[in-house]
């Protein structure tokens, strides 16, 4: 959707979009023009009008919000660690697996849980929007349910497929437009280490 807007448009909405997800704030309209090199009030109306129009974001009252992820209007974060390697046997959130810890909006990652953040590789889950690339808050938990996005190991590497059970098995399902990408089947050794609760955009980090 950001590929038909002008570049101080993709500023403002990088600005908007991260305050957003990190902090469970709104953007001021001197904020936006200080990122696209606005004069006036009106210049940065004018910009938000556009991301509105576009779809990228929702204006409820005075509080700005990114269409389809939920969000609070809490200013409450919590540092969530992204990882590298995640291998067998190894929990994803042991310290040599840690990059560097990133705030994220409780209105995210809920307070109560575990959380991680995986950066997806490859395109084998690209049509449930899924690209590489893209940074996935997983929430750390080692069960799931029927048609959850969950993150398990397999032969020493995480992968992210959709989860399902047949005539006792595992099945983690790719949903890919790239047909080489064919169900993976699994008796009892799969390691399931989270489900994926968000997907965000790869260039926030």
């Amino acid at each position: 959707m950001t590929n038909n807007l002008s570049d101080k448009d993709k500023k403002a909405y990088a600005l908007i979009r991260n305050k957003i997800i990190h902090y469970g704030e709104s953007t001021s309209l001197r904020e936006i023009n200080e990122v696209t090199g606005g004069r006036s009030p009106r210049s940065a109306s004018l910009v938000l009008n556009r991301l509105i129009e576009s779809g990228l974001i929702k204006k409820i009252g005075r509080q700005l919000t990114l269409t389809g992820l939920q969000k609070t209007a809490s200013v409450s974060t919590v540092d969530v660690p992204l990882v590298g390697a995640v291998t067998c046997g190894t929990p994803a959130l042991a310290e040599e697996n840690i990059l560097e810890y990133i705030p994220v909006s409780t209105g995210l990652a809920k307070k109560g849980s575990k959380y991680f953040l995986l950066r997806a590789v490859g395109d084998s889950m690209d049509l449930a929007g899924i690209n590489s690339g893209d940074l996935l808050l997983i929430r750390q938990q080692d069960t799931a349910k029927e048609n959850e996005k969950v993150v398990a190991l397999i032969n020493d590497e995480a992968t992210v497929k959709i989860f399902k059970r047949a005539n006792g098995a595992v099945v983690l399902q790719p949903k890919s437009t790239n047909k080489d990408h064919k169900p993976i089947i699994l008796t009892n050794n799969c390691i399931i280490q989270g489900v994926v609760v968000a997907i965000l955009p790869g260039d926030l980090y």
